[in-house]
């Protein structure tokens, strides 16, 4: 039968090495996750630290689960950290982009955190992430329609914004 990575069986459960090694092998990834959901560096250290605790002492999950449960951790630990709620259905963000170009790569931290929390959430989330509606409305207890809108409005400002920069340049 052949073995999976560090010498397991396939479908073996993860244990405190194999998040440690995550979290190592993550550590700006993983950072960057919680900073973008939480807009502050402290918040974000905190929600990693958490993030780490938890999946070490958490729920056994698979193995090959372990890096998609540790951003879920940390996921979880921001969303608990700020309480994101949904503004309203025509609510506008107060987006700034301060002159810069936002994008959906890299650059995309010197947008993100300008966004109110829940549209960052959202985006983040849904956008970044690939979590599906049904997903980020569990997460973050909220109607689908919530965040189906709040992604919306978002991806228009942002499409919007970048449409200007590029206009005005």
């Amino acid at each position: 039968m052949p073995e999976a990575k560090h010498g397991t069986r396939p479908g073996s459960y993860a244990n405190g090495d194999d998040f440690r090694r995550v979290f190592h092998d993550e550590t700006d990834s993983l950072y960057r996750l919680a900073f973008l959901l939480t807009a502050d560096r402290e918040k974000a250290q905190q929600c990693f630290v958490s993030g780490l605790e938890e999946s070490l002492n958490g729920t056994s999950v698979f193995r090959e689960w372990a890096r998609l449960w540790a951003r879920r951790t940390i996921i979880q630990n921001a969303i608990r950290a700020i309480s994101p709620r949904p503004v309203g259905e025509y609510a506008s963000s107060s987006f700034d982009d301060g002159g810069t170009t936002p994008a959906r790569e890299p650059g995309e931290t010197d947008a993100v955190p300008r966004l109110e929390p829940f549209e960052r959430f959202v985006y983040v989330m849904s956008v970044l992430e690939s979590y599906s509606d049904l997903d980020c409305s569990l997460l973050l207890g909220c109607a689908r329609r919530d965040v189906i809108a709040a992604r919306a409005r978002t991806l228009r400002q942002i499409e919007s914004q970048s449409a200007f920069t590029v206009s005005a340049r």
